[in-house]
This record gives C-alpha cells, sequence and structure tokens, in this order.
C-alpha cells in the first residue's frame, strides 16, 4: 500500500493518491482510470475529500483568537475572556447656548434627541443628547453652558419581557455608539420611561438587587442586551410574585453614529426640542445662537479584528486594574477610542526620577495632541482603576521625525520621465510609511527596508544613497525667557569640523536678523556646545558671524540639546515651531520611552540622478565621477535645508 500524505489539500493531488491506492490493489493493477467511467468516481470522491478538507481546515481556523478571519468568530472568541469590542464611538463637541423664553417660565429642559446641526466638507451631521438637561430661567433667560453634544441619530426601541427562556433583547440598528445605550424599565400602565438601568462591565459590586445590564456584539455589528438572573443583577418581570421587580416594559434609547467622519464640525444650528415646568413646548423668543467651546472630536470607527485580537489578552490579564504599562495601554485604548498609541513609562525610569508617578503619552487617531478637555476625562477614568497613591500625569506627544535625503540613480533608456518615476517613488514610501513598524511608540524605522522600498520601485533603478535625517520641533515661547530641552532618543554622528546640529531660522531679543542653532564638539566627541549664529550679507551660506557662543549643550551620545535662556522673538516657520535636526549615528532609527517614530515623506528630498554607466552613455565612469557623485555623508551647510 502507497504512502498518504494527508496534508494534501488540492484537488489534483488528492486524485493522484486515490489512484495510486487503487493501484496499489492487485484488482485494479493495470487498469487506466483516465480512459474509464471510473475516473467519474475518482472525481467526485476528490472533489468529496477536497471540499471536506476545506472546511475542517476552516473551522479549525476559525475556532482560535489569532487564526479567527470573521467578525462573528473574533467577537464571540474574546468574550471568552471577558472582552466586549469597542463600538463605534461619536463625535464629541461642547456647546454654550442662551434662550429667551416667555414669562412665568422658571425651568426649561432641554429634551433628548436632536439638538443642533452642523456642516463639514459639504456634508450635513446631527448632533444628540440621550439625557435631559433642565436650565433654572433668570431675566426671562436660561442659560445653557458646556453642554457636550454627540453626533448620531437619536433612536428608541421598545421590548416587553415575555419571561420566556429564549427571548433575546437585540437592537436592529449598526453603527450604535454602545456608550449613549439608556435602558428603563416600568410596569404595563405606567407613566413616563420607568426606572433606570445602568451598563456593567465588571461584576463588582454587582448584587441580586442592582439594576443593570450587560451588553455584547452579535451578528452584523449588531448589540444584544442581556439583563441580571437575580444572582448578578435584578431579574426581569413582574410575573413571579416579586415586589421589588420594576416591570416588563424596556425602553432603549441609543445613538447611531458616522463614527470619525463627524470629527472636525465646529459650526452649529439650533434644532433642539425644550419644554417648560410643566411639560410644556418652548418656543424661543429669539433665534438661538450657538457658541462652540470645543470643535467635535474623539469620533471612531468600531473596533477592528486587529485591535480585538491585540487588546483582549491584555485586557483579560490586567483585570480591570492599572498597574503594569500593559494594563494602562489596554484601558485606555477602551477609556479613550481615538487612541492610535500609547506610552506609559514609570516614574522611575525618568531623569531625574519621579517616584509614585506614571506618564502617559497618547497618539490619537485625528491630530497630534489630545485636547485638555479629553486629557480631563481621561484621568477621571483612570482613578477607578489605578493603584492608590500613583499619580497619572498626561504629557503630550513628542514626536520623532525621520526625513530621508535621497539620490536615486536610473537608467533613462528604460523610462519615458524621471518625475514620473520619482512620483513612485514616493507613493511607494508614502505607503511604508503607513507600515506597523513605524508611526508608533517604540517603533523602528528601518534603514535596509527603505532602500529596499526604493529599489524595487521599477527595474529602471540601478541603486541609490540614502541619508537619514532625525528632526525633531521645538515649540517656542515667544517674548518671554525660557530654557528647552529636547530628546531624540538617538545617538548623533559627530563631524570634528561641527554643523552636526541644524535648525530653521528665528529671531531673538537684541538681534534682528534671522539666527539658527550649530554646534561645537568638544575634544572628547561625546560632548559639545551649542551656538547661535547668524549668515553674513555676503549670500554665501556657510559664512556666519557668531552672535551667542556658548546657548547650551548638546550630548551626542545620549541625543539630547538643552538650550540656555533665550528670549525667542518670532519664528520663520509658522506656529512658533523651530525646526532642529541632526544625523543619527546608526540609520536605524529607534522612538526610545515616549518618542513617537514618524516617517515623514513630505520632508524628505529625493533626487533624480542619472545613472550614465548603466544607459551606456559613460562606460569608463569618468563623467560619472566627476558629474554625478553624490556623497554618502552628511553636509556641511550651516542652517536646515
Amino acid at each position: 500500500m502507497p504512502y498518504n500524505n494527508y496534508a494534501n489539500l488540492d484537488f489534483d493531488q488528492i486524485k493522484t493518491q486515490i489512484k495510486d491506492y487503487l493501484r496499489s490493489n492487485s484488482n485494479f493493477s493495470g487498469f487506466d482510470f483516465d480512459g474509464s467511467n471510473f475516473s467519474v468516481l475518482i472525481d467526485t470522491l476528490a472533489y468529496n475529500t477536497y471540499i471536506t478538507a476545506f472546511n475542517a481546515n476552516m473551522i479549525v481556523n476559525e475556532s482560535f483568537l489569532d487564526s479567527a478571519t470573521l467578525r462573528e468568530n473574533v467577537v464571540s472568541l474574546a468574550s471568552n475572556i471577558g472582552y466586549t469590542p469597542r463600538s463605534k464611538t461619536a463625535a464629541i463637541s461642547q456647546i454654550s447656548f442662551d434662550v429667551e423664553v416667555p414669562d412665568n417660565t422658571t425651568t426649561v429642559t432641554l429634551q433628548p434627541g436632536l439638538v443642533c446641526t452642523g456642516g463639514l466638507n459639504e456634508s450635513s451631521y446631527t448632533f444628540s443628547i440621550v439625557d435631559s438637561i433642565t436650565s433654572t430661567v433668570v431675566n426671562n433667560k436660561a442659560s445653557f453652558n458646556n453642554v457636550n453634544v454627540y453626533q448620531g441619530i437619536y433612536l428608541s426601541r421598545i421590548f416587553l419581557y415575555d419571561g420566556s427562556l429564549d427571548q433575546r433583547f437585540i437592537l436592529d440598528n449598526q453603527n450604535i455608539d454602545s456608550s449613549t445605550i439608556r435602558v428603563s424599565i416600568k410596569k404595563n400602565g405606567d407613566s413616563g420611561v420607568g426606572v433606570r438601568y445602568n451598563l456593567a462591565t465588571e461584576l463588582n459590586d454587582v448584587t441580586s438587587s442592582s439594576r443593570i445590564f450587560f451588553i455584547r456584539e452579535v451578528q452584523d455589528e449588531r448589540y444584544e442586551l442581556i439583563f441580571g438572573d437575580g444572582i448578578f443583577g435584578r431579574k426581569l418581570g413582574t410575573a413571579h410574585g416579586i415586589s421589588q421587580e420594576d416591570g416588563d416594559t424596556i425602553t432603549v434609547q441609543y445613538l447611531t453614529t458616522d463614527g470619525d467622519e463627524g470629527n472636525g464640525v465646529d459650526n452649529f444650528t439650533f434644532s433642539g426640542s425644550l419644554v417648560n415646568q410643566n411639560g410644556g413646548s418652548v418656543t424661543p423668543e429669539s433665534s438661538v445662537i450657538i457658541t462652540t467651546n470645543q470643535s467635535s472630536i474623539n469620533g471612531s470607527e468600531i473596533e477592528s479584528l486587529n485591535s480585538i485580537k491585540y487588546y483582549s489578552p491584555y485586557t483579560y490579564s490586567s483585570q480591570n486594574r492599572a498597574v503594569t504599562a500593559r494594563d494602562y495601554e489596554s484601558l485606555i485604548k477602551r477609556i479613550y477610542p481615538n487612541t492610535e498609541s500609547v506610552s506609559v513609562i514609570g516614574g522611575e525610569e525618568l531623569e531625574p526620577p519621579e517616584f509614585g508617578t506614571i506618564n502617559i503619552s497618547i497618539k490619537p487617531k485625528n491630530g497630534s495632541f489630545v485636547s485638555d478637555f479629553s486629557k480631563q476625562q481621561i484621568l477621571s477614568k483612570l482613578k477607578t482603576y489605578a493603584v492608590s497613591g500613583i499619580n497619572q500625569k498626561i504629557v503630550d506627544l513628542k514626536i520623532l521625525y525621520v526625513e530621508l535625503m535621497s539620490s536615486v540613480y536610473y537608467n533613462n533608456s528604460l523610462i519615458s520621465s524621471s518625475s514620473t518615476l520619482k512620483t513612485s517613488i514616493i507613493e511607494n514610501l508614502n505607503a511604508y510609511s503607513n507600515s506597523i513598524e513605524l508611526n508608533k511608540f517604540g517603533g523602528r524605522f528601518k534603514y535596509s527596508k527603505i532602500l529596499q522600498v526604493i529599489d524595487k520601485t521599477d527595474s529602471a533603478i540601478t541603486s541609490n544613497i540614502t541619508k537619514i535625517i532625525i528632526r525633531r520641533d521645538l515649540q517656542a515661547s515667544l517674548n518671554q525667557f525660557a530654557q528647552y530641552e529636547l530628546c531624540f532618543g538617538n545617538q548623533f554622528h559627530v563631524n570634528t569640523s561641527g554643523f552636526n546640529i541644524k535648525s530653521t531660522g528665528f529671531t531673538i531679543s537684541g538681534v534682528s536678523s534671522m539666527v539658527y542653532l550649530t554646534d561645537v564638539p568638544n575634544s572628547d566627541m561625546r560632548t559639545g556646545v551649542i551656538s547661535i549664529v547668524k549668515e553674513n550679507t555676503s549670500g554665501d551660506t556657510n559664512v556666519f558671524s557668531v552672535v551667542k557662543s556658548s546657548a547650551g549643550i548638546v550630548d551626542y551620545v545620549k541625543g539630547e540639546i538643552i538650550l540656555n535662556t533665550l528670549n525667542i522673538v518670532s519664528t520663520e516657520k509658522p506656529n512658533n515651531i523651530i525646526e532642529i535636526q541632526a544625523f543619527p549615528e546608526s540609520n536605524d532609527v529607534l522612538g526610545l520611552k515616549d518618542l513617537y517614530v514618524s516617517f515623514s515623506v513630505g520632508d524628505s528630498t529625493i533626487n533624480m540622478v542619472r545613472d550614465v554607466i548603466a544607459s551606456g552613455d559613460d562606460i569608463s565612469g569618468v563623467q560619472f565621477a566627476r558629474d554625478f557623485y553624490t556623497s554618502s555623508y552628511s553636509n556641511g551647510t550651516l542652517k536646515r535645508i
């Protein structure tokens, strides 16, 4: 009997294996399977085996969190370890407005539902609230200050509990923001919406009388409500003769949202519904003007499969407490869904150490900085998970930009236009800049992969000489004396003649012309002195005058720049930014600690150079060495270019 390879999943391989098996039987040893009707039976057996093997393989793959591909299965497996994937999140905006009301009105209540509409990019978005807000009338004016409105459509659904074991409470809408779900229960015939039930995410402090409900994601990104069983949470229904039960009519109110599409709206028109102290409708005496305190932010899409697979094990291991860095990472992702990447550093790792402090740096998905409003919300929610005596502090994002200075050699006989080839290179670099290795805390820029990305863009590219620049942006405090420190987290390459540190222009008090930062290495080549210089009027960029010989220090080994007290008046770049660059000692750049690595393709320089040797124009290489030679080392210019 021939050896059977049970790993064969290909139809032809299975068919061949069946034939070999039959030939091993003496009754079919000389049988021509291909030319007989027996071939049809073999095809049927092979097809059945192929389909069965495929289904078995899919079933096994979908049984494990790491290999599952269907969202329904990934969500189900994550729920086994207590993880509920994040829903779509409504963008939130903070507004204020006053309402002129008629006489004899003492209070005005803004009803749940539509509050205002706003436009962005030729699209209109509705903003709503899910809880009523009441304001006291003073001098015929009701003021609504710092009202949080959520982008989405307000919907309501009523269920009637029938006591059956198979009854399910599934919300039929997709795109629900689960944080906006409000559940109330009442008895038939009672007025109002009834008693409020609260969403529970854990079983701590949950008793048999707790008015809670749980949610879980089901098919087609919808949500199911799950109520207590009388042990964990209050049991539904009034048909059991227990007087403490609240009723059979379940009212569910929630928002369906557009997620991150609702971010950035800052101009609103009032469309809300108002009632007075008697429940009567209130019509404003004049137009309601809305003041936007905070444009809409923090809208996000439903959690992706990769995110669920990554965070669910860490959330399980954190057990709803913030102790380790991984605990904070998983909790912050849940608290602030707009998080793209998180860095958590204990105070003992700082210089100087700050014991009892946790420094948190967050890169949001939309933008570079977390607003003060969002910081307060995050810190407030973190306190419920944190260990007593530990102070959390959210620090602003520190971005380490990586730029290229690349000379790309190409065979001009193989392309029609060098500009088209350059465009293709930039497109490929942009695609690589979005890879998982970059744009995150702890990211690593890998030099060899960049060279491959450029070389593999087109067969016409013969080689490239690429230099790496690392850059930090210094946010200057204008017209005030201040000291500055910039950490690059990577060792600097040191040129003995200086010009290792370069900056864009700025002005300081007492000097009218534009000045720049440069450095002079000390004899140990580990540290140096930062100087402030200005260009001479001759126009030569390498001829300069020293304005301040000792304006700070640079540690080439640690990659740190410290500027002494300066009074900066203006900056060449907008938004009070001074760009400061250096050349790293290693072309592989690391995002150390709280540094967020960002590959800046837009600020990179790509020079297209004709390879006259490859094209056959210069066989000896004399012209190439004279006119097309590119240095592999840093330039000696004074300022950042």
